[in-house]
């Protein structure tokens, strides 16, 4: 069996494995066709193959070779390579600062016996009940087994999800990296996020309608930038939604572990926020998210894109208006009288690139002069005239006077000059 691991780049540590039992060829690419897909942009849409070629003298497991295909190059244990014979425990980096994959072999236990039942010409496998992984050799910090890719610590268990981990608690509910042992697709992957309404919230009919109204939302959404939705259901009165981990860190927790980043990074980001809003926005009838901050902007480690999380307070237009929702700084006037607009969620870039660009709550420049309110943003080093006119524009306290689009405001920070 071929186990490939999927590793975060500085510790080493595993992000997601692959498990291969029957295949004699794997193919790893961006493209969906492949058997490993890394949606980074490094790696191109069909990368690398490794192929069985036959299997060593007296031991089963098998010898493989691997194939470099990519545009970027392959790299094996950090030595640029085409083509070559594959060892085991080895390290395959698809091109210079792409992903990194582990590669291992694991020797078929001998308590996997082949029997051929009456005669008949055509064998199966079957495995002994007596077979158990004792997951000797694993690092402390693996979540999986390096020799049968299960889990190695399971906190509890909900319905078939195994919970491995408490990503975070917060008012709504709690959520946990989970491991769901029955998906063995490609549309529910077996690694996810289980996110569990406080029992104090589900006594709160507003609390429910929204944590019921995220799941609504993620199932009838299809964006890369938008968490994929994989299931709903109640157990024991309590709620839960599973739905795409991503692997990332959020642009709060970003900018207060690392610091402000650059103008360019920024933009790039904001561009990428508005293309998944210009999706939102799109949909009949359009959808409002109502809560775009910082804390709510993912950057996924594979290929530094926005990923928009929390869809609890989507609202969509034309509804009855309805309890005020949205972070102090970031919410636009009207959506603070409880009346939001597509123009409402625009806003809220404005103060999300004064956060990434100065560290500090976006609050801070924020001026009262007589019947009009603004971010004062002149004496920040960081932005430029233009980029301070388009953040002006964008927070303007009548919703006629902003961008009137999304794709509107993506095209003004596009030709905006750093």
């Amino acid at each position: 069996m071929v186990i490939l691991t999927l590793l975060e780049p500085q510790k080493k540590t595993s992000l997601k494995e692959w498990c291969f039992e029957n295949s004699s060829v794997i193919r790893i690419g961006r493209a969906g066709d492949n058997d490993v897909v890394l949606s980074d942009s490094l790696v191109s849409r069909h990368h690398l193959e490794l192929r069985q070629i036959n299997s060593a003298k007296n031991t089963n497991v098998a010898s493989w070779q691997m194939f470099s295909k990519g545009t970027n190059g392959t790299f094996l244990d950090g030595k640029l390579v085409l083509q070559c014979p594959l060892p085991d425990n080895s390290l395959l980096q698809l091109a210079q600062g792409g992903p990194i994959l582990q590669f291992q072999l694991q020797k078929i236990p001998d308590t996997l016996v082949l029997k051929s039942e009456g005669g008949n010409a055509q064998a199966k496998i079957e495995t002994s009940s007596a077979y158990t992984c004792k997951h000797e050799g694993n690092s402390p910090n693996n979540l999986f087994c390096i020799h049968c890719g299960q889990p190695l610590s399971v906190q509890h268990k909900i319905r078939q999800y195994q919970v491995l981990q408490t990503l975070g608690q917060g008012g709504m509910g709690t959520t946990y990296l989970a491991w769901d042992g029955a998906s063995l697709t490609e549309k529910k992957p077996q690694l996810l996020v289980l996110k569990q309404m406080n029992a104090d919230m589900a006594k709160i009919a507003k609390a429910q309608e929204l944590f019921e109204r995220e799941a609504h939302t993620l199932k009838s959404l299809d964006h890369s930038g938008i968490p994929k939705y994989y299931d709903f259901f109640v157990v024991g009165g309590k709620k839960y939604l599973a739905m795409e981990l991503v692997h990332g860190q959020d642009l709060e927790k970003r900018v207060y572990a690392t610091g402000p980043v650059t103008p360019s990074q920024a933009i790039a980001w904001m561009i990428q926020t508005c293309e998944i809003l210009d999706y939102l926005h799109r949909q009949k009838p359009p959808l409002i998210h109502r809560d775009i901050k910082p804390a709510n902007l993912m950057v996924r480690n594979a290929n530094n894109q926005i990923v928009v999380l929390d869809f609890g307070a989507v609202k969509e237009i034309g509804t009855t208006p309805g309890t005020r929702i949205g972070a102090e700084g970031y919410c636009a006037p009207e959506q603070e009288r409880g009346q939001p607009l597509t123009q409402s969620d625009l806003y809220a870039i404005g103060p999300t690139l004064i956060f990434l660009l100065t560290g500090e709550n976006p609050f801070k420049f924020y001026r009262h002069r007589g019947q009009s309110s603004r971010f004062d943003v002149v004496k920040i080093p960081t932005i430029s005239p233009q980029l301070r006119e388009i953040i002006e524009c964008v927070t303007q306290q009548l919703p006629r006077d902003r961008y009137q689009s999304a794709k509107e405001l993506a095209g003004a920070l596009a030709a905006c000059k750093v």
